[in-house]
């Protein structure tokens, strides 16, 4: 008899070889029906694997996020043995279980499409119909490979292995794989799944190795739990950056120019241009200087700051220019380092707060671009604060303050603090001392209390030059993006040798604080566009008022003179004077979604006034020109 210790602390006595299903089972039947997997002193498990030494063990049902990996894992097993059913010569690379569904590269004969996913889910659903038992075994790395002589990628997995460690391989019919586990206990448990879509990605993400056809779908246990995450999936098409971004004329590619090298449009810049100055005047109340640095920079800057043993493979490669290698920045920590550099500074001087909006450049792979969220040109809203130790926990309750202040601005409501701490077990590793390091970081504890934020530890995260503050913040379409972020650092000071003379005239190291409050304005523009679904608020968008003559003949003297005095008041205003159907031009204003459209006819020519409508709105409002005039400047100057 073995010892089996639930979660709840309960004590069993059961036999050697007992399969945990069969515990499961007498323990009772429903929960039974409900288990997925189990947990065995720590590590995951199949259902039908033995007991056979005192252990503890926790049942995991299918309300937990554990059951929905594994089961659509064992859905990306199920996908790949129908691909192979219906073209023979398929072979299989990894199918890994993603945040939200499962994907697998497959080799297969012949090019397929989106086109194709109807009919390979129908054999799907033939193998899910043929219950076909799940089997785990282990095998050798010899009979492992012999298994799978005929299949490149497989062998490849497994050559990845020690020879000396036994291989993991399920087995569902006459589909075989290697695979750590755990799985379902029976393909007639995966019923409920849909696959979404298909694209190519190379092997092990390298351009370097051949392409494979990656397909990506979602499994999930009930019908109603698949249909609403399908209905989540149309919403994120209708609020897509990408699809809204050039419906509304915000940017472009062009594969000319680069791939990942966005290109503003005259809707965009303007968007850009108003945070810009938003958060430059945010910075500059609260004793920010700002500064502009150039793009390029020499290699030996990097090679100084570290980045270039570090960071070299995400950089653009470097430009032999006059005997010197220069190189596209790919951040502007260096630079702003040289800038302290140039003058010797006081401690009365100290917190010294440098900000830029700059361009920067990094090598993405790819595969990873994603419209204007992920790039390899962006501009960041950084900065970095020089100051000295006891100066840290002000500055880092500083810069959290103004956080919290742009995220109300903003009506962000949906976002946690996560403070990356040195791992206590291994100090050797990182930058600095222990008493360094544990006054700040408790000091970094106590501001964020004393605001009443609610954060998680994330031991062992820190960089190893200094503790972090990120702040992700939920999206309206179940994605959590981290905007802003604050990191200090003990490094480079040390790197680049800066110093400023104490009270007793000695010279001595500053702290650095790298921050960044709305990050990369790309990547910060796309969240604002699939939070708001492209409707900006009026303070932002592109064209505040739109303003529309019912005739050309008669009400364009009276419009353009509009059009004048709003402008001069620096409302973003535009007139509609094309030869369209009245009827055709406000829905069009409506489909660009701007705030407000302003119909001129012959009451408002006759009577000195404007009759507008608000966007989302079908009430129609006449007033004079001045209070007009006076309810957008209210709505920009309170940011609405």
């Amino acid at each position: 008899m073995v010892k089996v210790t639930l979660k709840d602390g309960s004590v069993k006595e059961v036999e050697s070889g007992k399969l945990i299903i069969e515990l499961a089972r007498d323990l009772s039947q429903s929960l039974a029906k409900k288990c997925v997997v189990a947990r065995v002193d720590g590590a995951l498990v199949d259902l039908k694997s033995p007991i056979t030494k005192d252990c503890s063990l926790e049942l995991i049902t299918n309300d937990l996020p554990e059951a929905f990996e594994v089961l659509n894992h064992s859905c990306a097993h199920l996908l790949a043995q129908a691909v192979k059913r219906l073209y023979p010569g398929t072979q299989c690379g990894v199918g890994p279980a993603i945040e939200e569904g499962f994907y697998y590269d497959l080799a297969i004969p012949q090019a397929i499409n989106a086109e194709d996913l109807p009919k390979i889910e129908a054999e799907m659903k033939k193998i899910v119909k043929e219950n076909l038992p799940i089997v785990h075994e282990t095998l050798s790395h010899k009979e492992a490979k012999e298994m799978f002589k005929d299949d490149k990628y497989k062998c490849l997995l497994i050559d990845a292995v020690s020879e000396d460690e036994a291989l993991g391989i399920y087995t569902q019919g006459e589909y075989k794989d290697v695979c750590r586990g755990p799985h379902v206990m029976s393909t007639g448990l995966i019923k409920h799944f849909k696959l979404l879509s298909v694209a190519g990605a190379y092997w092990r993400g390298d351009s370097k190795n051949e392409m494979l056809t990656r397909i990506y779908g979602t499994c999930w246990f009930s019908a109603e739990d698949l249909e609403k995450y399908l209905q989540i999936l149309e919403e994120r098409k209708a609020r897509d950056h990408r699809k809204l971004g050039k419906e509304l004329g915000i940017f472009m590619f062009d594969d000319l120019v680069g791939r990942g090298l966005p290109m503003w449009l005259p809707n965009g810049f303007i968007v850009r241009r108003a945070l810009s100055d938003y958060i430059m005047d945010k910075e500059y109340a609260l004793g920010y200087k700002h500064v502009m640095t150039p793009s390029l920079g020499n290699v030996e800057l990097y090679k100084t700051s570290g980045h270039w043993a570090h960071y070299k493979d995400d950089m653009f490669p470097a430009m032999e220019l006059d005997d010197e290698a220069y190189v596209l920045r790919p951040m502007n920590c260096p630079h702003h380092m040289v800038m302290y550099r140039q003058n010797l500074h006081s401690y009365r001087e100290l917190p010294i707060r440098i900000a830029e909006i700059a361009n920067d450049f990094r090598f993405e792979a790819s595969g990873a671009l994603t419209g204007i969220e992920r790039t390899r040109a962006f501009s960041q809203n950084d900065s970095h604060i020089f100051c000295r130790p006891d100066q840290i926990a002000q500055e880092f309750k500083g810069v959290v303050q103004l956080i919290l202040d742009v995220y109300k601005d903003f009506g962000f409501k949906d976002y946690k603090f996560r403070l990356s701490l040195r791992d206590p077990e291994d100090t050797e590793k990182y930058f600095g001392n222990d008493e360094l390091w544990e006054k700040s970081e408790s000091e970094l504890r106590e501001v964020l209390n004393s605001l009443g934020v609610d954060y998680y530890e994330a031991k062992g995260e820190a960089a190893f030059y200094g503790p972090k503050l990120d702040v992700q913040v939920r999206s309206a379409i179940g994605h959590d993006v981290t905007l802003s972020t604050i990191q200090l650092d003990y490094q480079l000071p040390e790197r680049f040798e800066l110093t400023y003379i104490d009270e007793n005239g000695a010279k001595v190291r500053p702290v650095v604080i790298h921050r960044a409050i709305l990050g990369s304005m790309d990547r910060f523009i796309a969240f604002l566009i699939e939070e708001t679904k492209g409707v900006f608020p009026c303070w932002l968008a592109p064209t505040q008022v739109e303003i529309i003559p019912v005739s050309l003949e008669h009400h364009s003297e009276y419009a353009q003179s509009l059009l004048t005095k709003l402008r001069r008041n620096k409302i973003r205003t535009e007139l509609d004077s094309r030869d369209e159907k009245l009827g055709y031009k406000i829905r069009e204003a409506q489909t660009r979604k701007i705030p407000y459209s302003l119909v001129i006819g012959d009451n408002e020519v006759k009577n000195n006034t404007v009759t507008y409508r608000e966007y989302g709105h079908q009430e129609q409002i006449t007033v004079t020109i001045d209070e007009f005039v006076k309810l957008i400047e209210d709505r920009i100057n309170n940011l609405k």
